[in-house]
């Protein structure tokens, strides 16, 4: 078994100060509709926001799928001290042969501004460096979504350029920032 496969098939459980980062369940489903059916949330992101707790299952049910075929990279953020799942981050791609992988998250609007989006980056980059063989993390934005582009800065990302027109989102195409951070730049706490 290669290193990938194992940790596709045994995601590990990461805990920071105030986080644990988990794998998702279906009791999410509340806690995720919560913050997947709020328009500010989804605005920058490439899912359209959930109408109803049936989208948000669906979603689930997708992830959970992943996990069982040993492709999806993707952990709840709960927040430990109200026992909460407040968000997900996740390694979108992992081009295991390339030692790169692109994160991405999500973090209900109610928590923002608290630095713990941070936290669970600074964390799971940490894990790529040290369990995943990666030498580079990469975090593609919308170039104005200024909070996430603040996210990555604070953990030593910085931006390479911009792809213009990269992506297909909701109907359009976006030019999309690239953030890096090297294996031999990042300084976890």
């Amino acid at each position: 078994m290669t290193d990938s496969e194992h940790i596709y098939g045994h995601l590990p459980v990461i805990e920071t100060g105030r986080l644990l980062l988990r794998k998702l369940t279906l009791a999410d489903a509340g806690d995720m509709f919560e913050y997947g059916s709020d328009p500010m949330v989804s605005r920058f992101m490439p899912w359209e926001v959930h109408q109803t707790t049936a989208d948000t299952e669906e979603y689930l049910r997708f992830i959970l799928n992943g996990y069982e075929q040993k492709n999806k990279l993707t952990w709840a953020i709960e927040l430990k001290s109200e026992g909460k799942m407040i968000g997900t981050i996740d390694y979108v791609k992992w081009l295991s042969k390339h030692g790169r992988a692109e994160i991405g998250y999500a973090l209900s609007r109610n928590y923002w501004g608290n630095g713990l989006t941070q936290e669970a980056a600074k964390a799971l980059i940490a894990f790529g460096f040290e369990k995943m063989g990666l030498n580079k993390v990469e975090a593609p934005i919308i170039p104005d979504n200024f909070q996430s582009q603040r996210v990555l800065e604070k953990v030593g990302m910085v931006k390479e350029g911009v792809a213009r027109q990269h992506f297909l989102m909701k109907g359009r195409f976006v030019d999309l920032a690239m953030y890096a951070v090297l294996k031999a730049d990042f300084i976890a706490e």
